[in-house]
């Protein structure tokens, strides 16, 4: 794999100067501790592409876990774009609309954990910027990304429902959208260069 491929894992780091009160107080609703999450959950995301379900163990990264349960709790992938997807490698999600939002859960980074379980293919991983920066960015692998486990990219599930609708979602603009325009401008941004774009239209816990 070339190199430049491993920075769709790395989630870029820019603040909104920006950001109205009204955002940062949703934001700081939205940034508030739930959970702790069970032992073991699904999460469904119904996406433009159809529907898919991923089944979370704790015991394979207790932190991330956590994390990834007050995310969606908290309604955060909620209209989130597929931003980065390249065939054979990953599915990249985990850019709140709201500028705001992303800079709340960024300033609370996760610290690292062991990986128990490889990043095969259907795993779903936290995307990072290095040792002890998980935050909320999450990737999919699309094929057997094995060799991502020394690097430290720890899975804390995998999609048990609906891989063929993660293998078609649109992959056209592979990495050309700017993490920091998202970061800045949010959906509008995305919305308006690429139209085609894939995304999460609501992202539940299930029963």
């Amino acid at each position: 794999m070339k190199m430049h491929q491993f920075a769709v894992l790395f989630a870029a780091c820019f603040l909104s100067a920006g950001a109205t009160c009204t955002d940062n107080a949703s934001a700081s609703r939205a940034a508030q501790p739930i959970g702790p999450a069970p032992d073991s959950f699904h999460v469904t995301f119904e996406t433009s592409k159809g529907r898919f379900v991923v089944a979370v163990n704790k015991a394979w990264a207790p932190l991330g876990a956590d994390r990834f349960y007050a995310l969606v709790k908290s309604g955060f992938y909620d209209e989130n774009r597929f931003f980065r997807v390249i065939p054979g490698f990953v599915v990249q999600f985990g850019l709140n609309p709201k500028p705001s939002v992303n800079e709340q859960w960024g300033e609370k980074r996760l610290m690292d954990e062991p990986v128990k379980t490889s990043n095969v293919r259907g795993t779903l991983t936290f995307a990072n910027q290095g040792p002890n920066t998980r935050a909320h960015q999450i990737f999919i692998n699309l094929g057997n990304n094995a060799r991502l486990d020394a690097m430290g990219f720890m899975p804390i599930g995998r999609v048990v429902q609906g891989m063929e609708v993660v293998d078609a979602i649109y992959s056209g603009y592979g990495e050309d959208p700017d993490q920091g325009m998202i970061q800045s401008l949010g959906n509008s941004y995305l919305t308006r260069n690429f139209p085609k774009m894939d995304y999460i239209k609501t992202a539940t816990v299930s029963p």
